[in-house]
């Protein structure tokens, strides 16, 4: 339990100080002021004055903010102050203010990315056969296993994604797979063959196969700060798209909402992760990262996205949204994060009683 703690407030303090440190320096960078940079909510604990910032670390470790001059649109401001204000920049400082906090979010998960990646390089599974299933195409055409494939189509094939992939683009067209066994090589014609398997989000989709399982054989691949960079900017794309998608997939009911989890389902897999080693600690902080990230872009009021919808408008019509019409949007996004709150609060705690 402790571990779980220590490590939930190590991963919360990273998240949160890249998306407030996000919004700090684009702020100052717009010459906006900024009176307080908090991690966490609530009374203040400790900090330090400098200049008219106050960094302070409050009592509630759930989150964090940056309170700037003139944040709110209808504040009484000093006339002195008016040059530091918020709200009195351009409609398009105030976009890239508010978006810089998710975007840092992404940063991070990048940054950490490419720090595994220069040190650890990849690992590569390489596009060796394990078993071959009885009549599939690949035993029809004489494929074993310990095959290794070398070329498709004349394409060198490097890895088993890439010779995945190969089969996948087929469509179905008969394929020349040349392969080495042991000093012989040798090339077939394999037609692929369609089947439905379900997806990552659990859905039933048709895949092209030619019936054969990976042997397993993986080696490692030491990367240069060049190629670190282009694998990190992979990963992270991958991870983006595929939390996009699962909001998506959440909205249209296609993933349970039993998957949703809170902090103490946070706290539970850092404390895993923690144990397993600091590699895997700092990786799940980049998932998370991203996650942070996209969650904070969702158009919800209260949200940095639903600020930034606020301030798109105001681009487009040239003036404010209604104050009203913002008093609104705001209550009711409160109570949709309220809601969310409590369910997943709910989610975590029926996972907890259920193991016990």
């Amino acid at each position: 339990m402790s571990t779980s703690i220590v490590a939930f407030i190590i991963v919360l303090g990273v998240l949160v100080f890249f998306h407030e440190i996000g919004h700090f320096l684009v702020a100052r960078l717009c010459g906006v002021g900024v009176e307080i940079f908090s991690l966490g909510f609530g009374p203040r604990i400790v900090g330090k004055t400098v200049g008219r910032t106050d960094y302070r670390i409050s009592a509630i470790p759930l989150g964090g903010f940056v309170k700037m001059v003139g944040e709110e649109p209808d504040a009484d401001i000093d006339p002195a102050d008016m040059p530091l204000s918020f709200t009195h920049k351009s409609v398009y400082k105030r976009i890239l203010i508010v978006a810089a906090g998710p975007m840092f979010n992404l940063i991070l998960a990048l940054l950490i990315f490419f720090g595994i990646f220069l040190v650890s390089g990849t690992y590569v599974l390489e596009p060796v056969v394990g078993s071959v299933a009885e009549g599939a195409p690949a035993q029809v055409s004489g494929l074993r296993e310990g095959d290794r494939i070398t070329a498709i189509d004349g394409r060198p094939i490097a890895t088993w994604e890439e010779m995945a992939e190969a089969i996948t683009k087929s469509r179905g067209k008969a394929l020349s797979v040349s392969f080495q066994r042991g000093d012989e090589g040798r090339t077939v014609t394999i037609t692929p063959q369609t089947t439905t398997m379900k997806n990552f989000f659990g859905e039933e989709t048709e895949r092209y196969i030619i019936g054969i399982t990976s042997g397993g054989v993986v080696h490692q691949r030491d990367l240069t700060p060049g190629q670190a960079v282009v694998e990190s900017f992979a990963k992270t794309y991958e991870i983006t798209r595929l939390t996009v998608l699962s909001i998506v997939k959440l909205i249209q009911g296609v993933v349970s909402t039993k998957t949703l989890g809170g902090p103490i389902m946070i706290a539970q897999m850092a404390g895993e992760q923690a144990r397993e080693g600091a590699t895997n600690l700092v990786f799940f902080i980049a998932l998370l990262s991203i996650n942070l990230g996209i969650l904070n872009f969702l158009p919800i009021p209260v949200l940095d996205g639903g600020h930034l919808v606020f301030f798109f408008i105001e681009a487009v019509t040239g003036k404010p949204v209604n104050r009203r019409v913002r008093e609104v949007a705001q209550q009711a996004g409160i109570f949709v994060l309220l809601l969310l709150m409590i369910f997943v609060f709910y989610n975590d705690l029926s996972r907890i009683f259920a193991t016990s």
